[in-house]
């Protein structure tokens, strides 16, 4: 299905206007806080190419909110042992903070994995799937705990100062095609491959022991082709990237997965994820303009993920890594 009118997908027209309508009312001392209705990013690193978009929804535009999703991209290093992390959070619905929350939470992932980049960069190469998805754990969790902190220093519930988190860690090294993906709350991880989507999103029930995509030997396969190995019940040894806080409070999810030529990995909060598994028009649409033998530009980029969908009004926050 194609993009109809102007810009969207499905049965009719959404009810909201195409365009921004209201600003966010501001403080006048407080101007360094505003949020931008669109950020755009992108780059290459190693054999992928990387772009990344947050953009506010037709909801909140129209009645003046600001954008409650974040966006950090980051390279940490130099040359091929560089670290790439995209990491997005979305805030709580209808907190008067929730843009602060997300863009807390996005900056302290950012620190913790920068201040590890180098380890999670060896054992990403390495394939120390034990040592990795639990020092993520850590950090994740130990971001989340001074997210809780912040909400009890400004007489908040936690749940008035809270945010999801997703996050992508992509190494600069072209023999190590391992994508990792890791994070809390909603939001959807898709894979297009050879023409087809692929819903790849963790599920909760399988972080606990379930096999991972990408490490071990000896291998085997799932129906699409990759590469597994099952966990063997060992002891996970202590965290190598920080103290251990105390437990979570959200279910962890992890993913590492090896990526083939011509892959499209799409890592989006629910404000995406939603509509690309309620409306088949929009995976149709994206199908067609990212099957193309180049990745989009920013702006066709942006265009891509800004068609919208009836009934579907959230920000939208999304990362897209096409493999050389």
């Amino acid at each position: 299905m194609r993009v109809t009118g102007p810009g969207y997908v499905g049965s009719g027209p959404p009810t909201y206007d195409p365009e921004p309508t209201a600003l966010p009312a501001v403080d006048p001392d407080g101007l360094d806080e505003l949020v931008p209705d669109t950020v755009l990013d992108g780059a290459r690193q190693g054999t992928c190419t990387l772009r990344a978009v947050s953009m506010r929804g037709d909801s909140a535009r129209y009645r003046g909110e600001p954008r409650r999703d974040a966006l950090l991209t980051a390279r940490f290093g130099a040359g091929e042992q560089s670290l790439v992390l995209v990491a997005m959070a979305t805030g709580a619905r209808a907190t008067p903070r929730a843009h602060h929350a997300a863009a807390e939470l996005c900056r302290w992932i950012g620190r913790a994995v920068g201040r590890s980049h180098a380890r999670l960069g060896e054992d990403i190469r390495a394939g120390r799937r034990g040592d990795l998805k639990s020092g993520l754990h850590r950090l994740t969790d130990r971001s989340l705990g001074r997210l809780r902190g912040a909400a009890v220093e400004q007489g908040l519930r936690p749940e008035e100062y809270a945010a999801t988190l997703r996050c992508l860690l992509l190494p600069a090294d072209p023999a190590c095609r391992v994508r990792v993906f890791f994070g809390v709350g909603a939001g959807g991880l898709f894979r297009l491959r050879d023409g087809a989507w692929h819903d790849i999103e963790p599920p909760v029930t399988e972080v606990t022991g379930e096999p991972v995509v990408g490490f071990g030997s000896p291998p085997a396969e799932t129906p699409e082709g990759d590469r597994l190995t099952m966990d063997l019940g060992i002891p996970t040894p202590p965290s190598p990237y920080d103290p251990r806080p105390e437990p979570p409070r959200e279910p962890f999810r992890f993913r590492a997965s090896v990526a083939r030529p011509g892959d499209v990995l799409l890592m989006c909060t629910a404000g995406l994820a939603e509509p690309l598994r309620g409306e088949p028009g929009l995976p149709a649409h994206l199908t067609e303009r990212w099957s193309r033998p180049q990745p989009p530009g920013l702006a066709a980029f942006l265009a891509d993920t800004q068609v919208r969908v009836k009934g579907y009004a959230d920000d939208r926050t999304a990362s897209a890594v096409w493999e050389a």
